[in-house]
């Protein structure tokens, strides 16, 4: 009874905001400054907070990230507002164009394609609100052993608050050798074909090359078990994934616990597309070459 009535509650707070989202360009800053004082008096009256799955949108992104990374940000306060997009891409599709056009933000972008570099410069330097001062667009082919070096050349140190890494390739490693900077939040994307309980990562190479199946990036990255345990190592948490389970939210160990508590892998497999694409594409990469994960705190233990 008690979680029917809380849900009844939440419903009545977040009515008039959630009204206003009927589609993708009705989400604009005024709706969002809306949700997210809604959500800042469900926090401050200790109300029940929405769950990940239900506070998503989409302005830029591909699937609801917008709409989390805004909650996630608007319940846990937002501290330096500068962001770094490791795997930045195009505008369309982008988990960071919303935040850099619509809330203040500033970044550092980076990506391998030289196209798609220029594509973002054109559009930062054009769009209204950020001509003043667009985030900065690079290209770099991004390794362990640099990508330190291209953070701190462009005087990206210490606390921060957004990592997105989304570079189809050796991610693990990236974020593993990543250490001059500490962001609040980490978004990234896992390898759902392999389901939630194993732990493997695609070998470093510096000039690794994915293989594609169409649209869908099946042989990079690593799984969301190993991140999970590459999280725990490096202090942060998984608490949530995005509607259709291949991007993860990761906080730090000491950013909004009370809020946004961790959850288990296996809650990020329950969308339909998470088992399409292991039943359509496991067979096709389990017998290339992955590297497993240890658990290592279970180790020390």
């Amino acid at each position: 009874m008690l979680g029917r009535v809380a849900r009844q509650a939440r419903t009545r707070l977040l009515a008039p905001a959630l009204s206003a989202i009927g589609s993708m360009k009705e989400v604009g800053p005024e709706v969002q400054l809306l949700l997210r004082l809604h959500y800042k008096h469900l926090l401050y009256t200790n109300g029940p907070l929405p769950t990940l799955s239900e506070v998503g949108f989409s302005v830029y992104s591909e699937s609801d990230e917008d709409g989390i990374l805004h909650y996630i940000f608007s319940v846990t306060g937002e501290g330096t507002k500068n962001l770094i997009d490791l795997g930045a891409g195009g505008i369309e599709g982008s988990n960071t164009a919303n935040l850099l056009i619509n809330h203040g933000w500033s970044g550092l972008l980076v990506d391998a394609d030289s196209e798609k570099v220029r594509s973002l410069q054109a559009f930062y330097t054009g769009a209204r609100a950020t001509r003043i001062f667009p985030p900065t667009c690079i290209c770099a082919q991004l390794t362990a052993e640099n990508v330190n070096a291209i953070l701190l050349d462009h005087r990206y140190a210490g606390e921060i608050d957004l990592l997105c890494i989304d570079i189809d390739g050796i991610d693990y490693w990236i974020w593993k050798a990543i250490e001059c900077v500490r962001p609040r939040v980490v978004l990234l994307e896992y390898q759902c074909i392999w389901g939630a309980d194993v732990s493997v990562t695609v070998p470093y190479a510096p000039n690794f090359h994915p293989l594609y199946e169409g649209q869908f990036g099946i042989y990079s990255g690593a799984s969301l078990a190993a991140f999970v345990r590459l999280g725990v190592l490096k202090g942060y948490r998984l608490v949530g994934c995005q509607r259709y389970g291949y991007n993860a939210f990761f906080l730090r160990n000491d950013v909004g616990r009370d809020s946004l508590p961790q959850v288990h892998p296996g809650e990020c497999f329950t969308h339909p597309f998470t088992r399409w694409a292991r039943d359509t594409f496991l067979e096709k990469i389990q017998r290339l070459q992955w590297v497993e994960v240890p658990d290592v705190s279970a180790q020390d233990d």
